[in-house]
């Protein structure tokens, strides 16, 4: 039993973040329409927690270097809980976007750390697989975040749906709390200013910058392409409640099936060929969302999901083995400018979507993905095989 409990803790903390980051996904139609916003007004709900990413993952990177691991970690998950209860308090759009805001504050501490626990903590055939049972968990939790809320929301409406994400986010904080053994391996380095020279190296390295460019692109595609679709398929025709468009989630498991072939998949392509491929294979699932079928849009989010997996799988590993020092900053300076692509993708195929409805925002995203594609040609160079482990998505 005690074997278990580690990777139990580790599927927790996986499953938290992504649980409460894209939770309001599936339930933007209903804030939209109770508080009489546009389209781009309610998706700040999700881009005010994925700037707030942005802004603290690369000095949590670099504290993660500096500090101890499971009290962060553990402190980050039960913290999360109060802006997300006061998210369901909230009797303004405003008021809900600044809880979204703090909410995605304390995200990094929690998924950057748990990266750093298991780089420290496990022998390198035990972390590869600990990395997996992470990524599963934060497929999970992304799924499960917008299909709980969906099906909340229909009874118990926006309070209730934001009461269940904060009581699940209490309970996985209490299991993790429990489960996680201490750290044991963790050496302190050399201090703040040290971390902050290396971080600032990394951004004048036009390797690792092309690199972060193809973050921005994945989470900017990923987050247009499942927040304005929520808007399509609320509307006519198709009219789906709440709960139907949680459902219509299940389809992020695909990330669940798709991560562990990734490596098979660079093995054979290499990073820069799957990159490449998967952008224009996007590309080809967008346009099947065009055609006015439920199944066909159906299957053109679900290749689309595919996709984007693929392709953070390959980008995250090339940072770790592209970063010739310092790769906790590295990683950290990834995930801002991956959630900067998220905050991005939420607002700016919004003006789109007002001049020509899905239709605009399909084509905002395949230009992000065919500008991808770009500069991985122009940019990306294979290299050595990663680290075990260092495919662990943000």
């Amino acid at each position: 039993m005690r074997s278990l409990a580690r990777p139990a803790a580790i599927w927790l903390a996986g499953f938290v973040t992504f649980l409460d980051l894209y939770a309001p996904q599936s339930i933007l139609p209903l804030v939209r329409d109770r508080f009489g916003a546009s389209a781009v007004e309610a998706s700040h709900l999700i881009s005010a927690s994925t700037l707030a990413v942005a802004l603290i993952a690369p000095f949590t990177g670099a504290a993660a270097d500096m500090v101890g691991r499971k009290r962060v970690i553990a402190a980050a998950m039960f913290a999360l809980v109060v802006p997300t209860a006061m998210v369901a308090f909230s009797d303004s759009l405003a008021a809900m976007v600044f809880w979204r805001f703090v909410q995605g504050l304390l995200l990094p501490p929690v998924f950057v750390v748990t990266v750093a626990y298991i780089g420290d903590e496990l022998a390198p055939h035990e972390a590869t697989s600990m990395a997996g049972i992470y990524m599963s968990a934060s497929c999970f939790g992304g799924f499960f975040g917008r299909f709980a809320s969906g099906l909340l929301a229909g009874p118990y409406g926006l309070r209730g749906a934001f009461f269940g994400i904060a009581a699940l986010t209490l309970v996985a904080a209490s299991g993790f709390a429990l489960l996680l053994p201490r750290e044991r391996r963790f050496v302190a380095s050399a201090g703040a200013a040290h971390a902050l020279r290396h971080m600032l190296g990394h951004l004048l390295d036009h390797r690792l910058f092309a690199i972060f460019a193809v973050g921005f692109a994945v989470l900017f595609s990923f987050v247009a392409m499942f927040t304005y679709v929520s808007f399509y398929l609320a509307a006519p025709p198709f009219s789906l409640s709440p709960a139907a468009l949680g459902s219509v989630f299940v389809i992020y498991l695909v990330g669940v099936i798709t991560t562990p072939l990734a490596g098979r998949l660079i093995r054979r392509l290499g990073r820069r060929g799957l990159v490449m491929a998967t952008s224009g294979l996007w590309i080809a699932s967008l346009l099947l969302t065009l055609t006015g079928s439920l199944p066909l849009i159906i299957v053109g989010l679900a290749l689309g999901a595919g996709c984007g997996f693929f392709s953070q799988t390959a980008a995250t590993s090339y940072v770790a083995v592209s970063a010739q020092r310092a790769r906790s900053s590295a990683v950290g300076l990834y995930v801002t400018w991956y959630y900067i692509g998220g905050s991005a993708g939420a607002i700016v195929p919004g003006f789109a979507w007002n001049a020509w409805g899905w239709p605009g925002c399909v084509a905002v995203i395949a230009l992000v993905q065919l500008a991808a594609g770009l500069i991985v040609a122009r940019f990306w160079r294979e290299t050595h095989t990663p680290p075990p482990g260092s495919g662990v998505a943000a």
